[in-house]
């Protein structure tokens, strides 16, 4: 049996399930099989917070629509003082937030667990959020049956699903120092920066903007397009109040 047939035994023994759903490659295959195997009791939970950028939220819609599966968009305002303030292990009290709100979300909608899109290799690094997945009892299908990044990538291409390719994105809190504060009103303006940036070089490319206070530090996965379009960049950082506009000649580094 492959790990993708195991997936979907697990999956069939859950009987019911929430599935944790960004949008992203990850949750978009545990979403497809969720709903492939267990038909109406599978939905889709997106939590609608400051943190999560306006086009990942629109992408999260059309893959559920894709998919067929019941996508519920729950608000939330992402305000425990303890993820507020950014500490290093931010990440745990955001994530055990949004656990607590899926998992009432799911208790009324009769459904038994909760399942996230943690793969195999999530495990292999330091992740903060997996406490939370621990203490809060939710379960990561992807990971107990060993699907790693790539070959979650490679069954979302053979299933055809629209978003195989996306590459992955992290929340809007990571492009602020930890230490730095978190207000709505950063986040807004980091959403801005990387929109505005994306529209300026209209190329499908990893956009970051690290909000340093009033310096801009840009990461790209092509930073040639970045020096190509200077000075209209420069123009728009400024215009959402950075009064610096760097460029990390490292380009984009990763996911956070």
């Amino acid at each position: 049996m492959n790990r993708y047939d195991k997936l979907k035994k697990l999956l069939r023994d859950l009987e019911s399930v929430a599935v944790a759903f960004s949008g992203g490659v990850d949750s978009s295959l545990l979403a497809y099989a969720a709903k492939d195997i267990l038909g109406k009791d599978a939905i889709a939970v997106t939590i609608d917070s400051p943190t999560l950028p306006r086009s990942e939220l629109r992408s999260a819609k059309k893959v559920a629509k894709e998919i067929g599966i019941k996508h519920l968009i729950v608000k939330h305002d992402a305000d425990d003082e303890n993820f507020l303030k950014n500490p290093k292990d931010r990440c745990y009290y955001c994530k055990k937030s949004d656990l607590k709100i899926l998992k009432e979300v799911a208790r009324k909608n009769n459904v038994k667990h909760v399942v996230d899109g943690t793969n195999a290799d999530d495990l292999k690094e330091e992740r903060y959020g997996v406490r939370a997945l621990d203490e809060e009892e939710v379960l990561s299908p992807l990971a107990e049956v060993g699907l790693s990044k790539r070959e979650i990538r490679e069954l979302a291409r053979e299933i055809g699903l629209s978003n195989a390719e996306k590459p992955p994105m992290a929340c809007l809190a990571s492009r602020i120092p930890c230490g730095k504060r978190i207000t709505k009103e950063r986040l807004k303006r980091i959403e801005k920066a990387e929109d505005s940036i994306q529209k300026i070089l209209n190329s499908n490319v990893v956009i970051r903007v690290r909000d340093h206070d009033r310096i801009a530090k840009i990461e790209c996965s092509d930073i040639s397009l970045i020096f190509r379009n200077r000075d209209k960049i420069i123009e728009k950082l400024k215009d959402l109040g950075f009064d610096y506009v760097t460029v990390d000649p490292e380009g984009y580094k990763g996911v956070i």
